[in-house]
């Protein structure tokens, strides 16, 4: 009999028999016999190895999960459809509604997701079903495993460390990298989030019954500082200005309801601002560092957004916060009703998207980022290995302080250098390309004018050029090395505002679990 790991290999090598190319194992009849002893060898050998997890603890199942992902692809090409009138009779079909509409344009992974860029929903349309991580994949295996996965419900995260080598090494204030982020810190190692979320994903395909679901996660590293809201667990950075904190920047949950349009999902509590093409949480970035225009807009809000779709190619999203960046109880002039109106149009051949609007609007008095911002995304797929996407906000507050007031304290980016109206707009492109199953190069390009100095404290016109790869080795890991070039081009604002320009060498690590 097998032992654990020998079954362990033996289901990944028949597995790979089984799975390979048409043009390598079925020319010939016996071809393609082979294959088919294959596929039963893989089956069977799995069927083993299932019952014995099932006699296992959760640990040991948990540890022989984890080894299996850390020896498995990241990406693994759905097979070839069968002619018609061939198909294998003894693989049933999946249960339930997979998709609805378009489908998915991109593979994920390699690439942070699979959709167009919306924000504030899941995909209206999809039944939400993600490849389990080790710590679910050790509750499916167990004797209870069914139950899991009706539940929906579903525990996972990573923990990213980055190390960076820059020519700003001015670091008396511990920020000689500003404004790049997150690594703010030169040429040294940082522990940038660890990462927990629990979660259940509503079945957004179905369309015969109302649905629900929910997301709370947890954060810790470096990485908080650009998460926190005014008056929730904020004290650690903007009175004590510790380098590493703790977060939780999704606390949410979500209601599905089928019969309004295509679908409609509503979002309640606090969230991830809908606009933008990066977010907070590493996994979700084509590369390790940020733009400076996703670095310096909105983070967070606390609130309530709408988002129904209309049909395959139009989805509306209304929203009502009560500002950016603040908690509802917080007394601050930030603190306001604030508007969200976004709109995601896709085309037919699902090759481009539009999406935009106003990701937050209100007075614009100035308080705790009280930005108002304007914002559009065009995305464009070449083929199945090159497209690009490109994002420009403008942004603005009135009333502007130049230094801390007894109603304006703090501020999330900086006091502008002159008073009265404030304002700022940046364009951004990134550009992609599929090199291998497990890998991607991309090209960052960026122009920030942060014009008062309202983000930066600099009034000034920035540029940022950047290279980066990012690689899976296997289903748990991902390796993200970069160079970045930027410029300043009015005031001196690197290594702690005595350079005009700065070049770092930046990797991160993430392990998914």
């Amino acid at each position: 009999m097998l032992n654990q790991s020998g079954l362990q290999r033996a289901v990944l090598i028949a597995a790979a028999l089984a799975t390979a190319s048409p043009a390598i194992l079925a020319d010939t009849a016996s071809d393609q016999k082979a294959a088919k002893d294959a596929a039963k060898v893989a089956a069977a050998a799995a069927a083993t190895l299932a019952e014995q997890k099932r006699h296992m603890n959760y640990w040991e199942r948990l540890d022989a999960d984890f080894r299996e992902q850390l020896g498995a692809p990241c990406y693994e090409p759905p097979a070839p459809a069968a002619p018609a009138g061939k198909e294998d009779k003894a693989v049933p079909p999946p249960d339930g509604c997979q998709r609805r509409g378009l489908p998915a344009p991109f593979d994920s992974p390699p690439y942070p997701d699979g959709e167009w860029q919306l924000g504030g929903s899941p995909t209206i349309g999809d039944s939400g079903i993600v490849a389990p991580g080790p710590i679910m994949q050790a509750f499916y295996d167990g004797p209870n495993g069914d139950a899991w996965k009706a539940s929906r419900f579903q525990i996972y995260g990573w923990e990213d460390f980055s190390g960076n080598l820059s020519t700003s090494h001015n670091d008396k204030t511990q920020s000689a990298n500003f404004p790049e982020s997150y690594d703010l810190r030169s040429n040294r190692l940082e522990e940038n989030q660890f990462v927990l979320y629990l979660e259940r994903t509503p079945d957004e395909c179905q369309t015969d019954h109302i649905d629900w679901g929910f997301r709370i996660s947890g954060v810790y590293g470096l990485d908080y500082r650009y998460m926190i809201s005014r008056g929730f667990l904020s004290d650690q950075l903007i009175k004590d200005n510790h380098y590493y904190g703790f977060d939780m920047p999704m606390m949410y949950g979500n209601i599905y309801i089928p019969w309004v349009a295509e679908g409609m999902n509503i979002c309640i509590g606090r969230f991830i601002s809908l606009a933008d093409i990066e977010a907070q949480l590493a996994p979700n970035n084509l590369m390790s560092s940020h733009s400076l225009l996703y670095t310096f807009d909105p983070y967070t809000q606390w609130g309530m957004a709408t988002t129904i779709k209309m049909n395959k190619s139009w989805t509306i999203q209304l929203g009502l916060t009560d500002g950016n960046d603040v908690a509802p109880w917080q007394h601050d002039p930030g603190r306001e009703a604030t508007g969200t109106a976004m709109v995601q149009w896709i085309s037919d051949n699902n090759m481009d998207s539009i999406y935009g609007g106003a990701n937050a609007f209100n007075n614009a008095n100035f308080g705790y980022n009280n930005i108002q911002q304007y914002v559009a995304t065009y995305s464009h797929k070449f083929s199945e290995k090159v497209w690009t996407s490109t994002d420009g906000w403008y942004m603005f507050q009135r009333n502007a302080t130049t230094a801390p007031t007894a109603d304006v304290p703090y501020q999330n980016g900086a006091f502008p250098v002159s008073p009265g109206f404030v304002h700022e707009w940046a364009f951004l492109n990134y550009t992609m390309w599929r090199i291998g199953p497990g890998l991607f190069f991309t090209v960052r390009n960026e122009v920030f004018d942060d014009a008062e100095g309202n983000r930066t404290g600099y009034a000034t016109v920035y540029s940022e050029h950047s290279i980066g790869f990012t690689w899976w080795p296997d289903k748990l890991i991902t390796i993200r090395p970069e160079l970045r070039y930027e410029h300043s081009y009015a005031e001196q604002t690197y290594d702690n505002g005595t350079r005009k320009n700065q070049v770092t060498a930046q990797i991160d690590f993430v392990l998914h679990f």
